[in-house]
């Protein structure tokens, strides 16, 4: 691994779902990951509710991936949401294929309320894939994808 990539500390935004993945969120865990201040977490009502424009306009505005969290198939709240929520992060990923952006960095999770060590895993393997990828270019930032 390069000396910059060691050094680099990935920004990632994640869209949480409040009646699964919020719950999950285990703030102790997470403060043994060592990259809590580059981890934004936005807690919406359903992972549903989460357009592909919300994740786009993340990346443009310097967040290194996107971490989606909603509830396991056939436990959504809302029915449907979580279906809904799969199909965004499909658009948003052939989006960025179309951008020259890699898909990695958009990652859907089902992680229910008893789930706070895997959401840990996850976000800690998400922060590892991300580092290994290195930073979006300044290029295609100065594109304005939205």
């Amino acid at each position: 691994m390069s000396k910059m990539k060691e050094e680099f500390k990935p920004k990632i935004v994640t869209f949480m779902c409040n009646w699964c993945g919020y719950q999950a969120e285990d703030l102790e865990e997470l403060s043994e990951l060592k990259i809590t201040p580059s981890i934004r977490v936005i807690r919406v009502m359903c992972s549903g509710r989460v357009h592909p424009a919300l994740i786009l306009d993340a990346l443009n505005k310097g967040s290194d991936g996107v971490l989606v969290c909603g509830c396991h198939e056939g436990e959504c709240h809302y029915i449907s949401g979580n279906v809904r929520a799969e199909e965004g992060v499909e658009k948003t990923k052939k989006l960025l294929d179309l951008l020259r952006i890699e898909t990695e960095r958009v990652k859907l999770e089902r992680i229910s309320p008893s789930e706070g060590k895997k959401f840990t895993d996850v976000l800690k393997c998400f922060s590892e894939q991300l580092i290994s990828m290195g930073p979006i270019s300044l290029v295609t930032r100065e594109v304005n994808i939205l």
